[in-house]
């Protein structure tokens, strides 16, 4: 089984480091900036075998340059998104095989936060870049409403024991929204007791399950009687579909943030 430590950059992203127990080789995924990155090789001495990019922003592939000129490692990224560090284009269908740590990562294409965003799943780990968050999903800043809401099905049909290995550090913002739209859930209110606990430990709360993310993510729950009720309520007018709730429920949010 494949273990995963992060690295925190910037004021809440996650660089994740995969590896195998007693193993020093690592996949880094997402590195936004190299720094720390470099520190936590130094300090395990770690050997980096590949990138994972799951898109083209700046937070995400900041550092791949200055990690390459270290280490002649392949970096593996979406083929339509035009990052000129890419070595190895992806996109769905593809499987990645990383034979030093005996493991492989299918791609998943999730468009919507940006218009070529992929995701790697391995040994029920999902490392999603800024599609889906804990509690909440990523802006819509070039795919379109109808992509995310596809993308955000695409990752639910996956296992519940998934683990799911975001981008950032949102969960609390995320979870106060949540509370907006499902205000009498009694399993969302736990897990903002939880959050908040572990926030207060100075732990981070990703990942988590995709059980947990279909009880108390709204944008997963647009399918639900309480959900279009709410999005109803707000868009004055009567929904159709699970993509029209979440069209309205990605608006609602971006309004209040």
């Amino acid at each position: 089984m494949i273990n995963v430590s992060y690295v925190p950059a910037f004021e809440d992203n996650y660089i994740w480091l995969i590896h195998k127990e007693n193993d020093p080789h690592i996949v880094i995924v997402d590195p936004g900036d190299a720094e720390p990155v470099l520190a936590a090789i130094a300090t395990h001495s770690y050997i980096p075998v590949a990138i994972l990019i799951t898109h083209h922003h700046g937070d995400h592939i900041g550092g791949i340059r200055r990690l390459t000129q270290d280490y002649d490692i392949p970096v593996y990224g979406p083929s339509n998104e035009g990052i000129g560090s890419i070595t190895h284009p992806v996109r769905e269908g593809d499987c990645i095989d990383i034979a030093v740590l005996d493991c492989t990562f299918d791609v998943l294409d999730v468009p919507g936060h940006t218009r070529g965003h992929i995701a790697y799943y391995s040994e029920k780990s999902l490392f999603c870049g800024d599609t889906l968050f804990t509690a909440g999903c990523g802006r819509l800043f070039e795919g379109t409403a109808a992509q995310m809401y596809q993308s955000l099905q695409k990752i639910a049909a996956l296992p519940n024991d998934t683990l799911v290995y975001c981008a950032h550090e949102y969960t609390l913002d995320n979870l106060k929204f949540a509370k907006v739209v499902e205000p009498d859930s009694a399993e969302l209110e736990q897990r903002v007791q939880d959050t908040l606990a572990a926030r207060k430990r100075g732990q981070p709360t990703v990942p988590a399950s995709l059980a947990l993310e279909k009880a108390t993510n709204p944008f997963l729950r647009c399918h639900l009687p309480n959900v279009i009720e709410a999005a109803e309520n707000f868009a004055l007018k009567r929904l159709q579909s699970g993509a029209d709730t979440f069209t309205v429920v990605r608006h609602w949010k971006d309004t209040l943030d």
